[in-house]
């Protein structure tokens, strides 16, 4: 008996939509599932907060510039794509990062892995930590472990363990510009893990890192690139991935709808129902939502464990990509750029020299910087006209940098809501949440940066696995129709 074909709706164009629709048509056709998929996104454009601009020569990242080589994730989606020819690694001569310091930058010790010391010279002879501050991360090395197993914050932690100078001159700045959060905020076991596990392993988180440093890296199904650079991007911008995965959606035939976003969804007789903000309305027998956690929560105020998803808050942030000649900066950018702490009190909190970083992203004779702008707790940025915003950046780098000359241009993006902050416990609430969707939802799936792990190759895992999630899903239900005719 042949099986009825299903209908399955991906909302949200993303990473994670993009990667879920395109892993799911894939292993359908390997798997001769008979199946329609439907990608819904409300803007006009796919990518998310991947956006890549082309301007007078320069290639200018508007969300994410990069994404740490050895995440095998988007390395194998980027083999299926034909993309390895495209892949391009930081420039080797600007390997240095600096940090900004009582309005002085400094450069970061050898030897930091996330942020921890592993080699005792570079970090003695740091201006970033005072003696009494050095001599308090030592403590670690003695220090007894955790006994209580629960979840607590990513500051908490690394002040327990280091000390609160390294916490706010080298550890904060550095893993909060992942988030653009607050340390004190951010749950450990949803962000860093594997620090957790390293003290579990081996008492002291610094020995636990220099452990880690002494094992053979496999690299397995890494490209030679991946193995020589700790980031990588594609030669004309991260869109390079987006574009493709659309281009390789249209030849698998995948309907896609753009500019309309789902204003009601219901689950209806065992199917659901979406209703879009244009009127059209869909039926599916699955979906996948691959949106931000408050879309979802919104979506689904009928499931008990959703109005959590409220609770996850969102950072916004904006990046403000300047344009300079070469000779109009007197700074010598012999790095990949620097950060700052939060109670350095500046407008900025981070900047990338990116051409110099990426040498392919200004034309000869060109520079590029890329300054970011908001934190979690800092939002008052966002009331500001795009003049005062490049005002307030601008200033800054004339403090810290001597620049005096105007920008050719600036390009600024204003990134709403767009990071994620995973509170204490987020990893628990989760899970408890997945079980609720089995339960209650059957055939729904959530995925994307608000859940587990912000970086483009999470989502594209994450989406990934939703796929496989809802494959098997559907091959159940088939394999039920099968047995009760």
């Amino acid at each position: 008996m042949e099986c009825k074909r299903k209908n399955v709706v991906i909302v949200g164009g993303g990473i994670t939509g993009l990667s879920a629709a395109f892993y799911l048509s894939k292993r359908m056709e390997e798997l001769q599932v008979p199946m329609d998929i439907t990608l819904v996104e409300k803007n006009d454009r796919f990518g998310g907060k991947i956006q890549t601009l082309r301007r007078d020569g320069f290639i200018i990242e508007q969300g994410p510039d990069s994404f740490l080589a050895r995440k095998l994730p988007i390395i194998a989606l980027t083999k299926e794509l034909g993309l390895e020819d495209e892949l391009t690694a930081t420039n080797p001569q600007a390997k240095a990062n600096f940090i900004l310091h009582k309005n002085k930058l400094h450069p970061m010790p050898l030897g930091l892995v996330l942020g921890i010391p592993t080699q005792v010279s570079p970090f003695i002879r740091t201006g970033l930590i005072s003696p009494a501050g050095k001599i308090r991360a030592a403590l670690d090395l003695v220090l007894p472990k955790r006994q209580h197993t629960s979840d607590e914050s990513l500051g908490d932690f690394i002040r327990r363990r280091l000390g609160r100078e390294v916490l706010d001159h080298i550890t904060e700045p550095l893993l909060a510009g992942i988030y653009a959060g607050d340390t004190q905020y951010l749950s450990l076991q949803a962000t860093f893990p594997q620090f957790k596990q390293l003290e579990e392993e081996h008492r002291s988180i610094i020995l636990g890192m220099l452990a880690g440093k002494k094992k053979p890296q496999s690299g397995s199904g890494l490209p030679d690139i991946a193995r020589k650079s700790l980031f990588l991007t594609y030669k004309q911008g991260l869109a390079t991935l987006v574009d493709r995965l659309a281009a390789a959606l249209q030849s698998r035939s995948i309907r896609t709808m753009t500019g309309q976003g789902v204003m009601r969804f219901v689950r209806e007789e065992g199917r659901y129902k979406l209703t879009l903000d244009q009127g059209t309305e869909l039926e599916a027998d699955a979906v996948i939502m691959a949106l931000p956690a408050f879309e979802a929560a919104r979506l689904l105020p009928e499931l008990p464990d959703a109005r959590w998803l409220e609770h996850i808050s969102y950072a916004s942030v904006a990046n403000v990509a300047l344009a300079y000649r070469q000779h109009d900066i007197p700074f010598p950018l012999n790095g990949s750029g620097f950060v700052v702490p939060r109670k350095e009190g500046r407008f900025i909190t981070a900047c990338t020299w990116s051409s110099s970083k990426w040498p392919h992203t200004a034309p000869s004779g060109r520079l590029l910087l890329r300054t970011y702008v908001g934190r979690s707790g800092a939002q008052e940025w966002t009331r500001l006209s795009d003049e005062e915003l490049i005002h307030g950046v601008v200033s800054d780098l004339r403090a810290l940098m001597g620049i005096t000359a105007e920008p050719e241009f600036a390009e600024i993006t204003r990134c709403h809501q767009s990071m994620p902050q995973y509170p204490v416990g987020h990893v628990e609430r989760w899970g408890r949440l997945q079980a609720q969707l089995r339960s209650h939802t059957p055939g729904l799936y959530l995925c994307g940066a608000g859940y587990e792990g912000v970086g483009i190759p999470d989502c594209i895992q994450q989406g990934k696995r939703a796929a496989e999630q809802l494959l098997g899903f559907v091959q159940a239900g088939q394999s039920q129709h099968l047995h009760g005719s």
